[in-house]
């Protein structure tokens, strides 16, 4: 552990809580710029919403959500219109503060007016979603899934989930709410932090009982009862996959002017803890995403009355300490060199067991190669995963990868969804000044110009109006005001506009696949022109 930093170049660095804990230039960093802001669940919301927008089915695993206090008399009004238009319906919302975490100021409400906005809102914005009434039961019990899930590489993008995770249990027998029972958070939160203050929290030494079990148990208990775990494990990675699609656009403007393209610095991959839910009908719902999944393996007890002792923690040992072993085995950097080595003597044609010479040549390093799992050890399924895969590795000692790549395995059946990615490539593109995260009035009016889209009905002045008005609105919710400027949001705002005024007749996502087309077709264009004119 070095807490002030460190001198001496390292292959990894293991960051405590974000990317900025130590001024690095090389080597790999376990934490992503800008990815604490971007899971806070006011940004997730947004982006999340952006995304709804454009592909609104695609998106149906994320609650309704508004964002408090801004959009609190939008909540009430779209409340109140479909309280008219459904006078059966009933709803709960769930009040979450933005920058909470472990369950702290979350409450449940039956309607608009019973939000607490004296004060702390204003002061501490919110999220308000719908609250998911008929959640699956375990026991009579609600809980939730903590997935983990590694993001190796934005660029491109290498996504991998582990093929274990936890299920936290409420910790009193759950019912839909009421006026009654709405502060009841044993009933309603799943939050571990909160369950385990409670009488009735079990810890157990058995994976498949007590208030924190693997979610494999909870599979082979659903398989046992006939539900289609397959299909429910496929709804979980094309959740997973859409929503880091939803967050990949702004992380690359984070990225970009923290680590600026040609200048040294390091790569980047974090592991994130995707909290989900299940409904009745095993339909998956994204709760939250955390940053920084605590990876702790032991809990605490109470010896007597004010005294305290670490306690392992067999459930929490099982899942995260194989997420972390195998997070590093991937990133491992003496990868590279063992396709270096190989690609060297296959160029030879030297008949020479690779993996041998590579031991012998590092072997003063201190360093093991750890191998490829197999495909198909890849793919098996959480509940029947070997522990050990000693027919196949060479190393018996080590187990067979807990995680497993889903990005760009299935990419061909996600790349549709990748809109705004390009909108991002755009944006970033006419940034101008490196290491700034926000377009400047110039780079606006040079985007418009280069992209051929003013024209009679659109003028110059009529582009200076409408980033004035979208950079002004944007800047007054209180998005970043380290700096000047329109922020990638507002940017996309801006594009969507423009591709609705210039293809009247499309829906949404094909009015903005058809601007990007034409923009990119301008700018190649521009490139080709000026790749002329520099040769000449």
């Amino acid at each position: 552990q070095f807490p002030f930093g460190r001198r001496l170049p390292c292959d990894i660095y293991w960051h405590g809580v974000s990317f900025h804990d130590n001024d690095i230039f090389s080597g790999q960093v376990n934490k992503f710029p800008g990815m604490t802001e971007m899971v806070r669940k006011i940004t997730l919301s947004r982006a999340v919403r952006t995304m709804q927008d454009l592909f609104p089915l695609e998106y149906n695993f994320y609650p309704r959500s508004w964002i408090l206090p801004e959009e609190f008399p939008l909540f009430v009004d779209e409340v109140r219109m479909m309280k008219d238009s459904d006078p059966s319906w009933k709803p709960t919302f769930i009040v979450k503060p933005d920058g909470g975490c472990q369950g702290d100021g979350i409450y449940l409400i039956k309607d608009p007016s019973d939000i607490r906005l004296t004060g702390s809102i204003q002061s501490r914005p919110a999220v308000v979603q719908e609250y998911i009434c008929k959640p699956l039961l375990v026991d009579k019990l609600k809980f939730d899934i903590r997935l983990y899930v590694l993001l190796k590489s934005l660029e491109p993008l290498e996504i991998y989930i582990a093929k274990d995770g936890l299920s936290r249990f409420c910790t009193e027998p759950y019912q839909e709410p009421t006026l009654k029972n709405l502060h009841q958070v044993f009933m309603h939160l799943t939050n571990y932090s909160l369950n385990i203050h409670s009488g009735n929290f079990i810890h157990s030494d058995n994976v498949n009982t007590g208030s924190k079990r693997t979610f494999s148990s909870i599979l082979c208990r659903l398989s046992s009862r006939g539900a289609d775990v397959k299909k429910l494990w496929s709804d979980i990675i094309s959740l997973v996959i859409k929503t880091i699609i939803a967050l990949t656009p702004e992380l690359k403007v984070y990225y970009q002017s923290d680590i600026p393209a040609g200048k040294p610095g390091p790569t980047c991959f974090q592991i994130l803890g995707f909290d989900i839910l299940l409904m009745k009908n095993l339909k998956p719902i994204l709760l939250e995403v955390n940053a920084n999944p605590s990876m702790r393996i032991e809990h605490e007890q109470e010896l007597s009355p004010g005294v305290f002792e670490n306690v392992p923690s067999p459930v929490d040992e099982e899942v995260k300490v194989a997420v972390i072993r195998d997070t590093l085995r991937l990133v491992d950097p003496q990868k590279k060199k063992i396709k270096d080595v190989q690609q060297y003597i296959e160029s030879g044609k030297k008949k020479v067991n690779v993996r041998h010479n590579f031991v012998v040549c590092y072997r003063c390093q201190a360093l093991e190669h750890v191998p490829e799992a197999h495909e198909e050890l890849l793919d098996a399924g959480p509940a029947d995963r070997p522990e050990y895969d000693t027919s196949r590795s060479p190393e018996p000692g080590l187990p067979s990868l807990c995680l497993k790549q889903v990005f760009p395995k299935y990419s061909k059946q996600f790349n549709y969804l990748r809109l705004v990615d390009k909108v991002a490539v755009l944006f970033i593109r006419f940034l101008g000044v490196k290491g700034t995260t926000k377009l400047g009035p110039t780079g606006f009016r040079t985007f418009i110009r280069n992209c051929k889209l003013s024209n009679s009905n659109f003028s110059m002045a009529s582009v200076d109006i409408l980033y004035i008005d979208i950079t002004r609105r944007w800047n007054s919710m209180g998005i970043d005001h380290k700096e000047s400027g329109m922020c990638l949001q507002a940017f996309v705002e801006a594009f969507f506009f423009l591709a609705q005024k210039k293809y009247k007749s499309l829906p949404l996502h094909e009015q903005v696949a058809s601007l990007i087309d034409f923009c990119e077709y301008h700018l190649a264009a521009l490139d080709e022109k000026r790749l002329v004119c520099g040769r000449g």
